[in-house]
């Protein structure tokens, strides 16, 4: 028998909205809202740990670092850092409905002017190991495609071809790229348009998606209107899947060991 999956990647801003003196937080609003997704998996972009300037800001900045302040009671927050910055660091996240076996960060900083990079997290789901890739790619088009190049290899190297695989994020990218790139890996996706998650007041462009391989896809929505236009500059994206009972998970990777940091400030 077949079970379900559900999914969510969100970039949320780094729990803020807009710039300047005028910026608002969104933390709390991010918080009642991912707890209402129901998901299985919510994987996240732009996730602070810290920002000292930002605690001083704002009155009711939470005392945890974001992960774990947005994890619904029950669920595992999984945070690793891309980029330190002068007052803080951020970086990409997963919260777990399911118990977590392992996680690990690779950096796929592509030039000095952005840091970026990739979480790998190891969960049981419906009694079933799948892994589970968070990703935030760069502004430029050739940085993504190397960063999309570096994330197959990593792929290979790290998880068995008949794993259960997904792959979450914000690509920074709406093109043909990723479907080329990906699908050499196995990884497939929706390919109907009418997803456009970005910008979220008027969403004009589908720059997060949900790759999957050995999962079949069933559903994807963009929730719209109301708080989502103003929570971040991205909407969230949720998607469904059927992960088969026959997947071959005795024959899956080893649960990944944990590996040194690779990056200044990492966990």
């Amino acid at each position: 028998m077949s079970q379900l999956v559900r999914v969510v990647t969100y970039n949320i801003h780094k729990g803020v909205r807009g710039m300047g003196p005028g910026r608002s937080l969104e933390i709390h609003n991010l918080g009642h809202a991912i707890s209402r997704f129901g998901a299985d998996l919510v994987c996240l972009q732009e996730v602070r740990k810290l920002h000292r300037g930002e605690e001083k800001f704002f009155a009711h900045w939470p005392a945890l670092p974001q992960a774990d302040f947005l994890a619904p009671e029950g669920y595992t927050a999984v945070y690793r850092t891309n980029a330190v910055t002068r007052h803080g660091e951020h970086g990409n996240a997963v919260l777990s409905r399911w118990p977590v076996l392992a996680h690990q960060h690779e950096d796929m900083s592509d030039h000095r002017f952005e840091q970026r990079g990739l979480l790998h997290a190891e969960m049981t789901v419906h009694g079933q190991s799948v892994h589970v890739l968070v990703v935030h790619l760069g502004l430029v088009r050739a940085s993504r495609q190397r960063q999309l190049q570096q994330l197959c290899r990593y792929i290979a190297r790290e998880i068995a071809p008949q794993a259960p695989l997904l792959v979450a994020g914000d690509f920074n990218e709406w093109g043909p790229l990723l479907d080329r790139e990906l699908g050499s890996a196995g990884l497939s996706s929706w390919r109907q348009k009418g997803y456009a998650t970005f910008p979220s007041r008027l969403p004009l462009l589908q720059l997060d998606h949900v790759y999957a391989r050995g999962l079949r896809p069933l559903r994807l929505e963009v929730p719209r209107g109301g708080l989502w236009t103003r929570m971040s500059d991205h909407l969230p994206l949720i998607a469904e899947f059927e992960l088969p009972s026959l997947a071959l998970a005795s024959q899956a990777t080893p649960p990944l060991q944990a590996a040194p940091a690779t990056h200044p400030g990492l966990l």
